[in-house]
């Protein structure tokens, strides 16, 4: 059912009353732009196949209703093919849960904490597998439970010494998680509850050993809180959060040589140069030119510039306007890791299944040596354009660009930032396409 037409969604997600300075969420359902329920579900045919064309041009419009908002994302980030039917559908989801069960177990089974409602928020393992026996920081489910716990955690301690190097790392990032989740939007009456903090917690545990070239990052306890939050159950979640590390994997792996979102900085800095050379320029006498200033919006997705509903309006206009209709497909080729090239686009579709940044990809031919430009990349070159005049006339040294770039914290608006994208992109493919 509609709200009041230009209604803030701030009460879908309720924030706690302690915390009154929390920015306000410009995000408005608006009746003939917002993705509707209704709408929604007129989108699929009797036996469930989704028209995705109709679906993302209201996105791409007015974001989606939040009642909706976890369906919806489901097929924003592949977990489903708008083409398969109702049971199809059902089918898979019961399968992807029984898989998430095998690995949550997998996982339980090497540490016991998983699965028990319980988080570490301190080392349980040294670097050569040994049990570190001192008391452990633990937030239990149950309070009344922490003497049988601790009783637990010391006879399992006398018992395991492990020697499997990839447990032991895997072991060493459990009370990392711990610690992020523990930080991860405390604002908001959700993570109030004990069982919450501990979903998030095992979501990421799980993820942390299937994934075991990437594990854990701090990072991503922000990209999966709203997969928790949005998605009842906690399978569910996970495969949502796994699809979307499918995106970002590549921001997350590091080398002793290099930082893995060094590929979009570096296209940033190209971009930067082509659209706005005296800002470019600028940045490099300042010593920025390896634009590392901006390594947490592409890190976190523009959590820290935005209110917690006006991300998930950005993440899934940035989705619905990079769209692909062969996404599912892709993820499902045994052995695909996330890394997509041009390569991707083999099948015959429908201009009009495409997000609107990837029609534009495809008329204009545009082609990157790591496939096409993610479109976030052109989210973080809009909001150097907005700031361009301040950073050209105040910015004196890094501190300072560091300074207007957290200014605009809490202040972005997520609309008119995917519409600059849009701009900047569509001028960087003509200025690209020129010099060929």
């Amino acid at each position: 059912m509609w709200r009041d037409s230009g209604e803030p969604a701030d009460s879908f997600y309720a924030v706690r009353p302690d915390c009154s300075d929390v920015t306000k969420t410009r995000f408005k359902i608006k009746a003939g732009k917002t993705l509707s329920p209704r709408r929604w579900h007129a989108a699929f045919t009797p036996d469930g196949c989704l028209d995705i064309s109709q679906t993302l041009g209201r996105i791409q419009r007015g974001g989606v209703h939040p009642s909706i908002r976890g369906e919806v994302w489901e097929f924003l980030l592949g977990c489903f093919d708008p083409r398969s039917t109702f049971d199809e559908r059902d089918q898979l989801r019961q399968q992807r849960r029984v898989q998430y069960a095998r690995c949550k177990e997998e996982c339980r089974e090497m540490d016991s904490l998983v699965g028990s409602g319980r988080i570490i928020t301190a080392p349980i393992i040294t670097e050569d597998g040994e049990p570190i026996n001192d008391p452990l920081v633990l937030l239990e489910a149950d309070q009344g439970k922490a003497q049988e716990t601790t009783a637990m955690f010391r006879e399992e301690a006398r018992n395991n010494v492990i020697l499997d190097k990839k447990i032991i790392q895997w072991k060493l990032t459990l009370h990392q998680i711990g610690l992020d989740v523990l930080r991860t939007d405390r604002t908001l009456v959700f993570y109030e509850k004990q069982e919450n903090l501990s979903k998030l917690w095992d979501i990421l545990a799980v993820y942390a050993w299937i994934d075991k070239d990437v594990g854990y990052c701090q990072g991503m306890s922000d990209l999966c809180s709203p997969m928790i939050i949005l998605l009842e159950d906690e399978a569910d979640a996970f495969w949502c959060f796994e699809r979307l590390m499918r995106r970002l994997r590549g921001n997350f792996r590091c080398t002793e040589s290099s930082v893995g979102v060094e590929n979009q900085l570096q296209s940033l800095a190209s971009i930067t140069q082509v659209l706005d050379p005296k800002l470019h320029q600028h940045l490099e006498t300042l010593g920025g030119g390896d634009y590392l200033f901006a390594f947490r919006m592409f890190m976190v997705l523009f959590r820290r510039e935005l209110s917690f509903g006006d991300s998930l309006y950005l993440w899934e206009m940035m989705w619905a306007l990079e769209y692909d209709p062969d996404i599912f497909s892709i993820y499902e080729e045994p052995g695909f890791t996330g890394e997509r090239n041009d390569g991707s686009k083999g099948k015959a579709k429908s201009i009009r299944q495409f997000g609107k940044y990837e029609r534009e990809n495809l008329k204009n031919g545009a082609k990157h040596s790591q496939g096409p430009l993610p479109i976030t990349v052109f989210l973080v070159a809009s909001v150097l354009k907005e700031q361009s005049a301040k950073l050209l006339q105040e910015a004196r040294g890094l501190d300072d660009v560091v300074k207007i770039l957290n200014d605009v914290n809490g202040n972005l608006d997520a609309k008119k930032a995917c519409s600059g994208a849009l701009k900047l992109h569509r001028k960087y493919l003509r200025k690209a396409k020129n010099t060929r």
